[in-house]
């Protein structure tokens, strides 16, 4: 387990020293002139040569490429055009945000994913199942975008004509440290949004692999040991079907660590991802380039993690690969 772990972390590594090898050319060597384009064409030129200068491209290409990981690696991420603070800064102003915005919505989506999977599953062809089998294909169908202004146009728009005040007005978001209420309150429709979107998935990832599990040949070997289907269910079959579910919940979650843009642009979240589309239309270029390198560390690491932890859910998993 120790060969595998180590080789597992050197991969992740390769591929994360790869993606931001591909950040360096893309933004250091394909471009003829990456001050002027850093800075704009309107700017003047002494502006242009003080950056060339202090970003080092006077230099020969490998001393770049060098300075450049020793500045990622010194938390050195450039300055922002736009905010006037490093980079730094800005993700680590932001960054509590995602979390707060992302964790919850995580544990909503999983639970409920996996409760309608399960249901569809123990329950085939009830009216509940067939329930969640709709709302699985309805949900899935349906861009974030329209389903968080839809929830928007029934809280603000139907809701509010009524007299019934449930949510805030998009825009408003209060840290979770100075009223605690209020943070989850202005959280709760975004939640909801992400949380339905990605539930459907895990709904129709779990139903499927529970169905492939219960087809096992352990499984009926636990059957016809006696074995009551409840604890055949829950014991043998469900913990096998989490292995595809943590790969998806990897990459989603990292997804959303590295910032939701639709649902955080839809309910003026000052998220990550609404600090991208900024930068992207001011052409803050050190700011995209930023979260472009937090947002690959995130899918990397998270991955990586639910690699490792694959042989805690699957003994299986780790029979295999101890072997290697």
């Amino acid at each position: 387990m120790t060969t595998y772990l180590l080789r597992r972390v050197v991969q992740a590594a390769l591929v994360l020293w790869l993606i931001w090898t591909l950040i360096f050319v893309i933004y250091f060597v394909v471009p003829h002139d990456p001050a002027r384009l850093i800075l704009g064409f309107r700017a003047p030129e002494w502006l242009v040569e003080k950056l060339r200068v202090s970003l080092g491209l006077e230099r020969p290409i490998w001393q770049q490429y060098f300075d450049y990981f020793v500045r990622i690696f010194r938390g050195d991420l450039g300055q922002s055009f736009v905010v006037g603070a490093p980079v730094t800064s800005v993700i680590a102003r932001d960054i509590p945000v995602d979390l707060e915005l992302g964790l919850p919505a995580a544990a909503l989506w999983l639970t409920v994913g996996l409760g309608i999977g399960m249901l569809s599953v123990r329950r085939p062809g009830s009216i509940r199942a067939r329930g969640a089998t709709i709302f699985i294909f309805s949900v899935l169908s349906t861009p974030a975008f329209i389903l968080g202004g839809a929830l928007l146009f029934i809280s603000d728009d139907i809701l509010s004509r009524h007299g019934i005040h449930v949510f805030p007005f998009p825009g408003t978001w209060t840290p979770l440290h100075v009223n605690p209420l209020a943070w989850a309150d202005n959280l709760a429709l975004p939640w909801i949004t992400l949380a339905l979107v990605s539930a459907a998935v895990y709904a129709r990832l779990s139903r499927s692999s529970l169905n492939a599990a219960l087809h096992e040949d352990y499984i009926r070997t636990a059957r016809a040991k006696g074995l009551s289907e409840r604890r055949v269910f829950y014991r043998h079959a469900l913990r096998a079907a989490l292995t595809p579910l943590m790969s998806q919940f990897g990459i989603d979650l990292a997804a959303v660590l590295g910032g939701v843009v639709v649902v955080e642009v839809v309910f003026g979240i000052p998220g990550l991802g609404h600090q991208l589309i900024t930068a992207v239309r001011t052409e803050d270029l050190p700011t995209i380039q930023g979260i472009a390198l937090l947002t690959s560390a995130f899918v990397v690491i998270a991955n990586l993690v639910v690699d490792l932890l694959y042989a805690v859910i699957d003994p299986r998993v780790h029979i295999t690969r101890t072997r290697v």
